[in-house]
C-alpha cells in the first residue's frame, strides 16, 4: 500500500476530527433542542453515546488506512510514547485536529442554527457545584480507558478486522458514565472546537476549564501508553493488519 504524505494525513485527521465533533459533540445540542426545558435523561445519554460509537466506528474504517485516524490529541500522543508514530508528526497531527474540532462546530452551529449556540454547541463543561478535581480525575481515566483500547486493538497480534468496533464501544461506553457523572471528557479536541466557536459567536465560555481538561486528558493517555508497554504480547504468531486498522507510521 502507497505510503500517505503528512499533508494527507494532517487533511485525514482534520476531516476525521471535524466529522467527530459535528456528529458527537453536535448530538448534544440536537438532543437538547428537541426535548426543550426536559434537558438530557439517562435514555437521551445513551442515544447520544451511539452516535459517537457509530461515528467512530465509521471514520476509523474509512480514514484508518490514510492517517489512523487518531482525531484527538491524547491519541496521538499516547502512540508516540509507545513508539507507534514518529515524535516529528506529533504537532502536525494535534494542529490538524484542533483545526478539524473548529470546523465541525462550525457545522453543527450552521445546522442546528442559533439554538445550537445558546445550549452550548455541544461543548463540555462542569457546573459551580462539580470539583475541578473530579472532573479531572474522571477524564485522566476515561482518556487512559480509551488510549488503552487503541493500543490493544492496533497491536499486530490483535483479531483483524475489529479496531472500529473496539474503539467505538469503548468510545460509546465512556460517553455514557462520565457523562452522566462528571461532564468529563476524554479528547482535548472535542473541548477545544466548541467552545472557540461558542466564543466567536458570543457565547459564555468558561475558558478557565480549558486546562483542566486538557491537562487530564494528555497525562491519561501518556499513562496508558507508558502502561500498556509493560504487558507482554501473547505467544501466537502474528496476524496481518487489515488496512482500516493501521494506526503506525512509519519513521
Amino acid at each position: 500500500m502507497d505510503e500517505s504524505t503528512l499533508g494527507q494525513k494532517m487533511l485525514s485527521e482534520a476531516i476525521g476530527t471535524a466529522l467527530l465533533v459535528f456528529v458527537g459533540a453536535g448530538s448534544v445540542p440536537a438532543t437538547l433542542l428537541l426535548n426543550g426545558d426536559r434537558g438530557i435523561s439517562m435514555a437521551d445519554l445513551g442515544v447520544i453515546a451511539l452516535a459517537w460509537t457509530f461515528v467512530v466506528i465509521a471514520l476509523v474504517y474509512t480514514l484508518g488506512h490514510v492517517s489512523g485516524m487518531h482525531v484527538n490529541p491524547a491519541v496521538s500522543l499516547g502512540l508516540a510514547i509507545s513508539r507507534q508514530m514518529p515524535w516529528r508528526f506529533v504537532p502536525a497531527y494535534m494542529a490538524a485536529q484542533l483545526v478539524g474540532a473548529v470546523v465541525g462546530a462550525f457545522g453543527i452551529a450552521a445546522v442546528l442554527g442559533s439554538g445550537a449556540v445558546t445550549v452550548g454547541l455541544g461543548s463540555t463543561v462542569y457546573g459551580p457545584g462539580v470539583s475541578p478535581l473530579a472532573v479531572a480525575g474522571a477524564s485522566c481515566l476515561g482518556t487512559f480507558v480509551l488510549v488503552f483500547v487503541v493500543l490493544g486493538v492496533i497491536h499486530r497480534k490483535a483479531a483483524p478486522g475489529f479496531a472500529g468496533i473496539g474503539i467505538g464501544t469503548a468510545v460509546g461506553a465512556l460517553v455514557i458514565v462520565l457523562g452522566a457523572s462528571t461532564a468529563a471528557s476524554i479528547n482535548p479536541a472535542v473541548n477545544f472546537g466548541p467552545m472557540v466557536v461558542l466564543q466567536i459567536f458570543g457565547g459564555s465560555v468558561p475558558w478557565e476549564q480549558l486546562p483542566v481538561y486538557v491537562i487530564a486528558q494528555l497525562a491519561g493517555g501518556a499513562v496508558a501508553a507508558f502502561v500498556f508497554q509493560l504487558l507482554p504480547p501473547r505467544p501466537q504468531v502474528a496476524t496481518s493488519l487489515q488496512p482500516s486498522e493501521v494506526a503506525s507510521l512509519d519513521a
